[in-house]
């Protein structure tokens, strides 16, 4: 069955969990995104060579880590104790890579909405869709379901299938001239798209099907209301400590 048509969308989420704030798909971007009032957080979710899923963007551990190789090639083990937070500033050091569990439940704890983006390694798209599927259903279980998303429309083909339940955002950078036939065939709730690729006579489309879009990365808050002002549903943004973010 297809997710019910009213999913709440919040007017922002905060990217990667605090945005600027804090390390990116962090414990502490979500403690703080709660702090400032936000409703709703998004994060990216891979999976480690054990199979489980892990709060992380890239597909090697370098950037954001103390830890090196891929992501998927690296155990369980060796995540849970890697640094993920001095790279940001060293008032973070020590902050853990979050499972998706710990993100879930910390989630519920603060009453925020997520939209988990499903981030598969290359190769891994099929089986990273069903396992974060399954997982965010028995997470989140008897609460509001998380708007789950992806570039890969592979693994959202395996999510839909794993999870009949699931709200599904469909994420492109500028959506495709068929846009509409691959939602349709995903039975998905949402478009994500670049703000910069998004066209008035899409929008209008898309508005006239009910179907919500949604705009990353909108740092700027005079952008953020010309795209509410066109019908843009919400808004991924890092920049959530500007006046007028909250919305609760």
């Amino acid at each position: 069955m297809a997710p019910a048509p009213d999913w709440p969308l919040p007017r922002v989420f905060a990217h990667r969990c605090g945005g600027a704030l804090a390390p990116e798909n962090s414990a502490s971007g979500l403690r703080i995104a709660a702090a400032l009032g936000m409703r709703a957080v998004e994060f990216d979710v891979m999976l480690s060579a054990d199979g489980s899923p892990w709060l992380i963007h890239d597909e090697t551990l370098e950037r954001t880590t103390n830890g090196r190789g891929r992501v998927c090639a690296t155990p369980d083990a060796v995540l849970r104790n890697l640094d993920a937070g001095s790279y940001r500033h060293r008032a973070f050091a020590g902050e853990p890579l979050p499972t998706l569990e710990a993100a879930a439940a910390l989630c519920r704890e603060l009453g925020l909405m997520a939209n988990v983006e499903i981030k598969p390694a290359s190769g891994f798209e099929a089986i990273t869709g069903e396992v974060v599927a399954r997982r965010v259903i028995e997470l989140w279980s008897g609460v509001q379901l998380p708007l789950v998303s992806s570039f890969s429309e592979l693994a959202l083909e395996t999510a839909r299938h794993a999870a009949p339940q699931l709200p599904l955002g469909c994420l492109w950078v500028r959506p495709p001239a068929d846009w509409r036939a691959r939602l349709d065939a995903l039975a998905a709730f949402s478009l994500h798209c670049a703000a910069d690729k998004l066209d008035d006579s899409l929008l209008c489309a898309a508005r006239a099907a009910g179907i919500p879009v949604l705009c990353y990365t909108v740092n700027d808050q005079s952008v953020a209301e010309a795209l509410f002002r066109r019908g843009v549903a919400s808004v991924f943004s890092d920049r959530i400590d500007v006046p007028g973010r909250s919305e609760k």
